[in-house]
């Protein structure tokens, strides 16, 4: 699996374009079930992929890149999981359903756009730091799979904001 992706920003683009996909789905989608669907996929993509670039990619890079960088990117991703959040337990009867989706896909359009901007959005910056982009890649990958089956065998948890714990211990 790790060749599907040449390195760990290759595997976070994907991850992009494939919440970007869904997203477009649910806009299409006028079934409730379908819109339901779509959402729980959306939100359990968005949970794996903050989780390991919290985890894993932006650590990887705190020192290396512009800091303000990486503490909005973490303020972002809070701002996503509280919508996550709410919409990973409404339904799509629920008052303000899908406008919440709405928000959440232009949150996320924002974040992807300041991470892949071409010569000085963050991915720019990461490669210019000589970290190991492969092995990182392989790290995540094994994060992203275990992630994956937990969601599949018993759910994910509700996404937790992290932001107010940026400083190390």
């Amino acid at each position: 699996m790790p060749q599907e992706f040449t390195d760990a920003i290759a595997l976070l683009k994907a991850d992009h374009r494939k919440v970007e996909t869904l997203f477009e789905q649910f806009e299409q989608a006028s079934d409730a079930g379908r819109k339901k669907s779509l959402a729980h996929e959306i939100c359990n993509e968005l949970k794996i992929h903050t989780v390991i670039e919290e985890e894993i990619f932006y650590p990887a890079f705190r020192g290396k890149i512009e800091d303000d960088t990486l503490d909005e990117a973490y303020v972002e991703h809070d701002g996503a999981k509280v919508l996550i959040n709410d919409i990973a337990t409404a339904s799509p009867d629920a008052d303000f359903y899908d406008a919440k989706v709405k928000v959440l896909s232009e949150e996320i359009k924002h974040h992807v756009r300041e991470e892949e901007t071409p010569s000085e959005g963050m991915f720019a910056q990461c490669r210019q730091t000589g970290v190991d982009l492969v092995a990182l890649r392989d790290e995540m990958l094994g994060r992203k799979e275990e992630l994956m089956a937990q969601a599949k065998a018993s759910g994910l948890p509700a996404a937790e904001p992290r932001a107010v714990n940026l400083q190390p211990a």
